[in-house]
C-alpha cells in the first residue's frame, strides 16, 4: 500500500494549507483533556440499562394486577419511560451542579 501525503492528493492540491494540514489533525487528536468515557457511559448506557430493568420489573409487577396483555405491556412501557425520564433529569441536575466546578 502506498501512503500519499496531503500535498499529493487531488483535492488538496489547490489548498493553501496543504503542507500543515496533517499537523493540525495531529494536534487536534492529541488533546490532553479529561476522558469522556465515564460521561458517555452515564449519558447513554445507564439510562438504557435502567429502562430495560425497569421494564422487566414493571411487567412482572403488573402481571399480577392487569390481566389484559396489551394493556399490561402499554402500562409497563409508560411507567418505565416515565421513571427513566426522571432518572435522566436527576442525572442532568447532578451533573449540572457538580460538573461545572473548575
Amino acid at each position: 500500500m502506498v501512503a500519499r501525503t496531503m500535498a499529493q492528493q487531488r483535492f488538496c492540491r489547490q489548498c493553501g494549507r496543504r503542507d500543515d494540514c496533517q499537523d493540525v489533525y495531529q494536534k487536534l487528536g492529541g488533546g490532553k483533556g479529561p476522558s469522556l468515557v465515564s460521561k458517555a457511559v452515564v449519558a447513554f448506557a445507564v439510562p438504557l440499562l435502567f429502562f430495560i430493568i425497569c421494564l422487566a420489573v414493571s411487567e412482572r409487577i403488573l402481571a399480577e394486577t392487569i390481566i389484559a396483555e396489551r394493556l399490561r405491556t402499554a402500562a409497563a412501557l409508560v411507567l418505565s419511560l416515565s421513571v427513566t425520564f426522571l432518572l435522566i433529569l436527576v442525572i442532568r441536575a447532578i451533573s449540572g451542579r457538580f460538573g461545572k466546578s473548575k
